[in-house]
């Protein structure tokens, strides 16, 4: 079965097409950083209209990368929520659009499933259960995967998220945007303990998050002055990695499984990634963490989940709407 997917949640208009199950015959990305940069953060009109102009040219692009034409296709995926409402109608509408000219089926998909399920794109082999954790610009969240769409929610941020901590603090350095990237980029010449920013560790059962005071902590230090701006990087790379994979870690101590895994756009920090498996490793436990081109928005991944709902008969009708707050 071919599987056109498609994903459009926030700034990336992403199209995928798979050979079920999960055989990735393409993955094309097209990002919006140019247009969004200018203001330092995604500007949501403007994210609609340029998935509107991009949607048909990625799609065409993963039908030719894929060597497969628009009559292969017997599904169509789309992601339904959460994310930007504009956006996510974009995508949606384009879905249907295909789907129902064509009479096949639709399967509508939640972003962050698609997120927690991706390392299995790369690693077949990854067992349930396991503690799955999800940290993106709009995203930071600890599932506890039982089975596929099997999932309890462990923990998640009560105020930011981490990538947009990364962004905030980003322009707080005058970086620019996206921050992830640059903050990761600079840290690499500075020094991670050169100051001790806060780690918010909540209540002790707890397994949210929360990064507000560790932004204030950040804004403090550099209107005091007296620090690199790469020393500042660092330890606040170093603090946010540290809860992050110490919530996970122990997370699945808690729970009894011996897998973690990592996904979403701050997975692609090697900071973060090196320290999950160093600590995994450490307890005995395997981790794992999505390629970036998985971490990021991508219609691979749902691709993935949305064909695995549609073997357990989970088809969309028409009616499908989108959900700018759609809950796992």
């Amino acid at each position: 079965m071919m599987i056109l997917a498609v994903e459009t949640s926030c700034d990336d208009t992403c199209a995928a097409v798979l050979e079920a199950p999960d055989m990735v015959r393409a993955n094309v990305i097209s990002s919006q950083v140019e247009v969004h940069a200018p203001f330092g953060g995604v500007v949501p009109e403007l994210a609609s209209r340029h998935h509107l102009e991009n949607m048909p040219l990625v799609v065409n692009r993963a039908l030719a990368e894929a060597g497969a034409r628009l009559d292969d296709i017997e599904l169509v995926c789309v992601t339904r929520g959460p994310g930007l409402v504009g956006s996510l109608l974009v995508g949606l509408s384009f879905a249907k659009a295909v789907a129902f000219a064509r009479r096949l089926p639709l399967v509508g998909v939640h972003h962050v499933e698609g997120h927690l399920l991706s390392p299995l794109l790369e690693n077949p082999h990854i067992s349930f259960p396991y503690v799955g954790l999800v940290a993106s610009g709009g995203h930071t969240s600890l599932f506890l995967a039982a089975d596929w769409h099997t999932y309890r929610l462990l923990g998640r941020t009560i105020d930011d998220a981490a990538g947009e901590a990364f962004d905030k603090v980003a322009k707080m350095l005058e970086l620019g945007y996206p921050g992830g990237p640059l903050i990761e980029r600079l840290a690499g010449d500075g020094d991670p303990a050169a100051v001790r920013f806060p780690r918010a560790w909540l209540a002790p059962d707890s397994f949210d998050f929360s990064f507000s005071g560790l932004k204030t902590a950040v804004r403090t230090v550099i209107e005091r002055g007296g620090h690199r701006p790469a020393d500042i990087a660092a330890s606040f790379q170093a603090a946010v990695a540290d809860v992050l994979t110490a919530r996970a870690v122990r997370a699945a101590e808690r729970h009894g499984v011996s897998t973690v895994v990592m996904a979403g756009g701050v997975a692609c920090n090697r900071t973060i990634r090196d320290l999950l498996r160093e600590r995994a490793a450490a307890r005995g436990f395997a981790a794992h963490c999505a390629s970036p081109v998985l971490c990021t928005d991508n219609g691979a991944m749902i691709g993935l989940v949305g064909y695995r709902r549609f073997c357990r008969g989970l088809v969309d009708d028409r009616r499908l709407n989108a959900s700018s707050r759609l809950a796992l």
